[in-house]
């Protein structure tokens, strides 16, 4: 023999070159895992750890808003409670209330009541005034003009109440009054009155017609 015979070639040749393993964490879904494959690293900044509150903290936080919960219901049933009871003592100024006060007053300075006059021109200082000598002096002299100029006064119509705050209002009013010495029969007459709410009572604090020249 001349020589070793050579190992014939394979008479069939590798149709594609072989390809690298992809790294782990890289491959597609479902590719087979390779032994030996390195895993790859987390694309961009890892995401911050999520603090989930424990079951004890959890119970805390529940609680406390069952309690904020009932103490506003609470708070809202003991307002409407206390609104409602107190809603049937309320004073409030409408067309029957404000004749009525200014009527009394009316009444009050064609009576000669001078304690009726000065603790509604107070404006609700009566009670606290230590010194009533000026009050009394001037309600003394508005009813005696009072009188002077009219024998009786009645309150024909409220025309306007103008609400300046819950306690406080302004009525234009018509009263019909019989002039004092005159034979002439009634007439009627417009004037203003403001009132005040004080103490469940209404006050007449001030009183000016709007004819001129009178009272």
């Amino acid at each position: 023999m001349a020589g070793p015979i050579p190992y014939p070639e394979s008479p069939y040749p590798e149709s594609t070159p072989r390809q690298p393993y992809p790294p782990l964490g890289m491959q597609p879904p479902g590719a087979p895992f390779y032994p030996g494959a390195v895993p790859a690293a987390y694309p961009g900044t890892l995401p911050p750890p999520v603090n989930y509150p424990s079951p004890r903290r959890r119970g805390r936080l529940v609680l406390i808003g069952v309690v904020v919960v009932v103490f506003i219901a609470a708070v809202v049933v003991t307002v409407v409670v206390v609104a409602k009871r107190s809603g049937g003592d309320q004073v409030s100024v409408t067309n029957a209330s404000a004749s009525a006060a200014i009527q009394g007053y009316l009444d009050a300075l064609s009576n000669g009541d001078d304690e009726t006059v000065a603790r509604n021109n107070s404006c609700g200082f009566f009670d606290a005034v230590t010194d009533r000598r000026s009050d009394m002096t001037l309600a003394n002299l508005t009813s005696d003009a009072f009188r002077r100029q009219y024998a009786s006064v009645k309150v024909a119509s409220i025309d306007k109440i103008v609400t300046w705050s819950p306690t406080q209002s302004q009525v234009l009013f018509t009263m019909r009054a019989t002039p004092a010495g005159r034979s002439q029969g009634e007439v009627e007459r417009q004037a203003i009155a403001q009132l005040l709410i004080q103490d469940r009572n209404i006050l007449v604090c001030s009183y000016l017609p709007r004819n001129a020249g009178q009272f």
